[in-house]
């Protein structure tokens, strides 16, 4: 199982990273409907192309990934001596 995040949308194009950091032009009618900027997409791939019509859109990972990024910014703010840790 292999995970992509839809980092933007241009135009008709969605940017689309994978966890392996290689990025992707997808036009965003091969997307799941509802795909949108930070949208976790759950694919099954192979060695080949990637078929962009079989992505899932994956809430639970991404809400996983969410609450482990605020647990890391909270982490950050708590060793900070100032206080002003913003993202």
């Amino acid at each position: 199982m292999s995970y992509y995040v839809v980092d933007r949308i241009e135009a008709k194009i969605a940017v689309v990273i994978g966890d392996d950091g290689r990025s992707f032009d997808v036009p965003v009618g091969d997307l799941p409907r509802g795909a949108k900027e930070g949208t976790v997409l759950r694919i099954e791939a192979g060695k080949g192309a990637i078929d962009w019509s079989r992505a899932q859109v994956d809430n639970a990972e991404r809400d996983r990934r969410l609450k482990a990024s605020r647990e890391q910014l909270d982490r950050l703010r708590a060793t900070d001596p100032e206080g002003d840790v913003e993202l």
